[in-house]
């Protein structure tokens, strides 16, 4: 008889232990329900909180997580946040994610906001840490012979045949021209006329050894801005880079001698990646002795 009662006091000790097992989990998830449900600006200031002690102890991985839960968030982001986004891209040398960060800072914040000239001087460190990036791969390039990769046959014959000539040179410009005929960009993109022009366009060509890019600038009130800049193509890296910052509705095109910004337009990520894969096939193939 003892031994059976020992067994139900011991049964009634499981489901005892159970049942009360169960009211932790649901206790801890109506904290946690608690915790989460923060109004979306209380929220926010959570995790600005989180992230300026993250920046100041250094602690990068950590800061990038909470700046990342931040940019989901449905909510207002403060000036601030650009600030450390921008330091936190640029501690892992990401420069163009880091100073598109730090622009819309300054211009969000203003000559007011509490890291205002700091934000300058880190700028002014981007353009030189891109100046000594371009001087230190120009010095390599000189001690190098172009290496060319192929372009492709098929997609060059493709394009030769597309726009009716015998040269994949003058192909890839007219192939060029038309992709940034259609990809340029416009302050309201919300609406896309083919009888208005966009605000910003480009129109490339190629003589000797570098490549003529005209940028096309229109403001609101009809005038026109005309510039042309030139990019030698050896000892330039053939293989050009681009991203889209979703924040400015904008896509870069990047220079592929330091990085820096060199075309700016519209957010269609697709068309921005063919034109900087085929601006990367023009310079191998003005690279080349028997480029034609």
């Amino acid at each position: 008889m003892a031994v059976g009662f020992g067994n139900i006091r011991f049964s009634a000790l499981i489901t005892n232990g159970k049942h009360l097992a169960r009211v932790m989990v649901i206790t801890s998830a109506l904290f946690a329900g608690q915790a989460a449900a923060l109004a979306p600006e209380h929220e926010t200031r959570r995790l600005m909180l989180a992230i300026e002690e993250s920046v100041a102890a250094e602690n990068w991985g950590e800061a990038s997580e909470y700046l990342n839960r931040l940019q989901l968030l449905d909510a207002e982001k403060p000036a601030d946040y650009n600030y450390y986004r921008g330091r936190v891209m640029l501690q892992s040398s990401h420069f163009n994610e880091a100073q598109s960060a730090l622009e819309a800072y300054v211009t969000k914040a203003g000559t007011e906001g509490s890291h205002y000239q700091d934000a300058l001087k880190l700028i002014t460190g981007i353009e030189r840490a891109r100046k000594e990036k371009s001087q230190v791969t120009q010095v390599g390039a000189e001690a190098r012979i172009a290496v060319i990769e192929p372009a492709g046959v098929k997609r060059s014959a493709s394009l030769r045949q597309l726009y009716l000539t015998d040269s994949d040179r003058e192909a890839l410009i007219l192939h060029l021209n038309s992709l940034l005929g259609v990809a340029g960009w416009r302050q309201d993109q919300a609406i896309v006329r083919i009888d208005r022009p966009a605000d910003i366009e480009y129109r490339l060509s190629s003589g000797g050894d570098a490549i003529s890019i005209q940028e096309i600038r229109r403001n609101s009130s009809g005038g026109v801005a005309r510039t042309t800049s030139q990019i030698p193509v050896f000892g330039v890296k053939p293989q050009v880079e681009w991203g889209c910052e979703p924040a400015v509705a904008t896509c870069w095109v990047y220079d592929p001698r330091d990085g820096s910004r060199l075309l700016q337009l519209s957010p269609n990520r697709s068309q921005v990646e063919e034109i900087a894969q085929t601006l990367g096939k023009l310079i191998r193939n003005l690279q080349a002795p028997s480029g034609s």
